[in-house]
């Protein structure tokens, strides 16, 4: 390359000489008109040669390629350049490719969890999010460059992000077609400049379900339990103030009892329910056969049944099942005591034990009243009364029936209610062989 500069220079300095000549050589006047055409045609060809030359020297220059820097045809004056620029790609190659694997492996990361998460810029411009938010919120996927308020309408949830963008961690639960969502915001800042918020989505339905049924759980019992409290505390109170007849003291100290026994009742299944909920209690399991077992419970119910005149016969097979007697013992007794509760004057109900592939079902048949329909969905939850006003004049908790679910739910099974011609069919169905072995 210097070669080239100092030929092309020398070249130069040697038509400027021979200008100079010919200027002196024709210096008469006559001369001077040859004199200035021919230092103008030395003028031009020196521009020529010189852009000529200039253009070859860059060209070269021109043709490298920045990413991929090659040393033939180049003045190896530019070598050492050349070498640093192929270094250099090199490390910003080898960065490009981790910041590649990087985003690759947060998307997948992000692209397998099952709560959303939603990354914004200090603008609520979305940088990130995954399909799990679209799909939690009820959206269509957005587009680059799209508002995080694009994602939700409501109010409580603008507010949540607006506190989050002001640097306040934010949390609120919103409504959505497909359920409650629980939208946690949070700012991102370094040395107190907001640079953006993390948003995670939760799917909380179930939890505010269980939460829903907690709060009318404890409403309920606390309504259950103060009634007999009251007629216990106000006829004790009569009695401590001598404000009963003695002929009357017999029938009070009857009422007491009664309420007594409702009390005593509700708390045994309050206990039941609860030692049912105890999943990481161990478990004593034992085989028991159903036939006998459900002989033993109508058995212990004929009394009960008496009184209304209802009859009660086991039919079916000898089918034994792993399972915890006391708890098998609850489910029947429960689903024959509701039999008898809802069941006509005069009437039957009838225990089937029959066993399909693997499985053992117990089939309870009366001839009761029946369910409408649009309650057969909600008659296991606790407390749950298809009819209050004819439930108050029938004894009992309100419990049996979501005993019955919890214990068959314990051993891994299934419970349903059916209406029928002639009154109401329960049917369990109970693995055979222990579901932990």
């Amino acid at each position: 390359m210097v070669k080239k500069i100092f030929l092309s220079i020398f070249i130069t300095s040697a038509l400027s000489v021979t200008a100079a000549t010919a200027a002196a050589l024709l210096s008469s006047s006559e001369g001077i008109g040859a004199v200035i055409l021919f230092a103008v045609v030395i003028l031009l060809i020196t521009c020529l040669s010189a852009f000529l030359t200039a253009c070859k020297i860059v060209r070269p220059i021109k043709n490298i390629d920045p990413t991929q820097p090659r040393f033939r045809k180049v003045y190896k004056e530019l070598s050492p350049l050349l070498d640093r620029l192929k270094k250099q790609n090199g490390r910003v190659n080898r960065y490009m490719a981790e910041l590649t694997d990087s985003r690759e492996q947060f998307s997948l990361i992000t692209e397998s969890m099952k709560d959303g998460i939603v990354i914004v810029d200090p603008k609520t411009i979305i940088l990130s999010c995954n399909s799990a938010a679209f799909q939690l919120l009820g959206v269509p996927p957005l587009t680059e460059g799209q508002s995080i308020y694009a994602l939700s309408n409501d109010e409580p949830f603008r507010r949540c992000i607006q506190d989050a963008m002001g640097g306040l961690r934010s949390e609120i639960v919103i409504s959505t077609d497909m359920g409650d969502r629980k939208v946690i915001a949070s700012p991102a800042s370094i040395s107190d400049a907001i640079n953006g918020i993390v948003v995670f989505i939760m799917d909380v339905t179930e939890e505010q379900a269980l939460e829903k049924m907690r709060r009318e759980f404890t409403s309920n019992v606390s309504h259950e339990l103060k009634t007999p409290l009251t007629t216990i505390y106000g006829i004790s109170d009569m009695l401590a103030n001598g404000m009963v007849r003695a002929e009357n003291v017999a029938e009070f100290g009857g009422n007491i009892r009664r309420e007594a026994d409702r009390l005593i009742s509700l708390i045994n299944d309050i206990v039941s329910l609860s030692r049912l909920d105890e999943t990481d209690a161990p478990r004593q399991w034992e085989e028991v056969e159903l036939y006998s077992l459900s002989e033993e419970i109508i058995d212990r119910l004929s009394k009960t049944a008496e009184k209304k005149n209802i009859t009660a016969k086991v039919t079916g097979e000898k089918v034994a099942v792993m399972g915890d007697r006391i708890i098998l013992s609850e489910v029947i007794y429960n689903l024959c005591e509701n039999a008898i509760k809802y069941n006509k004057e005069g009437g039957n109900y009838t225990i089937r034990i029959s066993h399909i592939p693997m499985k053992a079902v117990i089939t309870v048949t009366d001839t009761g009243i029946g369910i409408p329909e649009e309650h057969l969905d909600r008659i296991f939850e606790r407390f749950y009364r298809v009819d209050k006003s004819r439930s108050q004049k029938i004894k009992g908790t309100g419990l049996g029936l979501s005993i019955v679910k919890h214990g068959v739910g314990y051993h891994k099974g299934t419970v349903r209610a059916v209406n029928s011609d002639e009154g109401m069919v329960f049917i369990v169905e109970l693995p055979i062989k222990n579901t932990d072995e």
